[in-house]
């Protein structure tokens, strides 16, 4: 079984931002307008994406019960979208 592949996708991210400047973000806005609630920040570090480039501040968060990777790159927000198989 051939890996999936996985592209950059640029999102709109609402998050909250504390008296200390702290980030956490809370929903995720997909391009055809869904809302993915952000349940649970696991962990936040400075890591870059192997699967399609880029470098920032990687979140592991959990969306819907599933871990996904949410990056800020030079203020901007992108995630690792899986390719659709044809």
């Amino acid at each position: 079984m051939s890996e999936q592949k996985c592209r950059k996708v640029y999102v709109p991210v609402n998050l909250d931002v504390d008296a200390a400047g702290n980030i956490r973000p809370r929903l995720i806005r997909w391009i055809d307008g869904r809302v993915y609630e952000i349940d649970r920040l696991k962990h936040k570090c400075r890591a870059a994406s192997t699967k399609v480039g880029g470098c920032g501040i990687r979140y592991t968060v959990m969306i819907g019960g599933h871990e996904s990777f949410l990056y800020n790159e030079d203020e901007k927000w992108f995630v690792e979208a899986k390719e659709p198989c044809l």
